[in-house]
């Protein structure tokens, strides 16, 4: 008998009765640990990153270089590891990070978007959110900053360090430097995923569809609306017939459905093609209908093979109406329209949009590959059919040269 089986309180699996309340108890156990693990991890986190700002901070407002020399930094870094030989983060070039992140944000800090970030914690999900809440119950009283310095956003809480330097080495102004630290927290990038957007400049190609979003939605959902769509989506996975319509572009993106997701980006989730709606007795379809997880709100998708007539944003609108009248709940967001055509013109876009009273965007497609010519070509079943009736010909003409 081994020691477990000593115990009184020990039971062997045939002591235990199974069954779906015990399961439901045990992912509760299991969630309930998940958020402590996590709960745990950002609070260590935003700890830290609270120690390297102030670090950053006390290097560039005492004036350090000038008032102990030039090596200064360096000085700090060896005594640190002196005096705490376990903990990593105390490089000399760590440090010059340090002052490095904190110069990049302060010399910002009478910007208006800056000032908004710094107690901007409603502009992420809801789940991170709470975790904001969380780590800044914790920090708030450590954070009072005086008129010549900039306090420490509780947003960049929730960014890794690694992150941090990423962004304020690669970014040229604030603007893009918060759409990465928000891409970041509400896509939950890796280091390597942001590195990768980086390099592929996802600033300045995302979010540039042509849109009224800032007139009707809320300033926090016409940003992430503004981030959710592009300007021209890439349709190289779609392969058209030369005088394709509406009807085969539907086709080819619902049979891609997968691919055309991904290409919308992040928190699409696809409800139906040709979505019918009964208004005053009439059915009408939308093209594609869409719902954003993070904007909580549809999105009526059209779709038109030719270049953008101010007509369609009249329809358009028709439908992001209906779809608040007859889809929409109480706690959903307003629909969104979005229009994704051929070609654009911005002035006949922004004209069409005067009078529209609901938010729409209208991007543009490119890259479609159109099918090869297959249509001349005789089938299989042809060739061998006219094989056959070849076969037989010349039999019937050797029956003829015997007679």
């Amino acid at each position: 008998m081994n020691k477990d089986e000593k115990n009184p309180h020990f039971a062997s699996s045939q002591d235990v009765h199974i069954d779906e309340s015990y399961f439901s108890w045990l992912e509760e156990l299991k969630g309930r640990y998940q958020k402590a693990q996590i709960k745990a991890a950002v609070k260590v986190n935003s700890e830290q990153l609270l120690f390297y700002w102030q670090l950053g901070r006390d290097l560039v407002i005492r004036r350090a270089e000038e008032q102990w020399g030039t090596g200064v930094v360096e000085q700090v870094s060896l005594d640190l590891k002196a005096a705490f030989p376990k903990a990593k983060g105390f490089s000399t070039t760590n440090l010059w990070n340090m002052k490095k992140w904190y110069v990049f944000y302060s010399s910002y800090m009478g910007d208006e978007k800056l000032q908004q970030v710094v107690g901007e914690l409603q502009s992420v999900d809801n789940e991170t959110n709470v975790k904001l809440q969380q780590v800044g119950a914790g920090l708030q009283e450590q954070i009072e900053s005086t008129g010549d310095e900039l306090a420490f956003p509780l947003l960049f809480s929730y960014v890794p360090w690694g992150h941090h330097i990423l962004i304020i080495t690669k970014c040229k102004d604030i603007d893009e430097a918060l759409f990465y630290i928000r891409q970041t927290i509400n896509e939950g990038w890796s280091r390597n995923t942001l590195d990768n957007c980086l390099r592929a400049d996802l600033f300045h190609t995302q979010g540039g569809a042509i849109s009224n979003f800032t007139d009707y939605l809320t300033p926090v959902q016409s940003r992430l609306a503004q981030e959710v769509t592009k300007d021209t989506y890439d349709f190289g996975f779609l392969e058209l017939p030369k005088q394709y319509d509406e009807e085969d572009l539907e086709d080819e993106l619902e049979k891609n459905i997968t691919r055309f997701l991904l290409e919308l980006g992040t928190g699409f989730a696809f409800v139906g093609r040709q979505k019918e709606i009964i208004v005053a007795g009439k059915s009408r379809r939308i093209d594609m209908l869409f719902y954003h997880i993070k904007l909580r709100s549809y999105v009526v998708c059209e779709l038109k093979a030719k270049p953008f007539e101010p007509e369609f944003a009249g329809k358009l609108n028709f439908y992001v109406n209906a779809v608040d009248e007859l889809l929409k709940a109480d706690d959903d967001n307003p629909t969104i329209g979005l229009l994704i055509c051929k070609d654009k013109n911005q002035t006949e876009v922004k004209w069409a949009f005067k009078g529209i009273s609901t938010p729409i965007g209208v991007a543009s497609y490119d890259n479609v590959r159109i099918k090869q010519i297959r249509e001349a070509l005789p089938s299989e079943e042809d060739l061998s059919r006219q094989i056959q009736l070849f076969e037989n010909a010349r039999k019937m003409n050797r029956s003829e040269e015997k007679l």
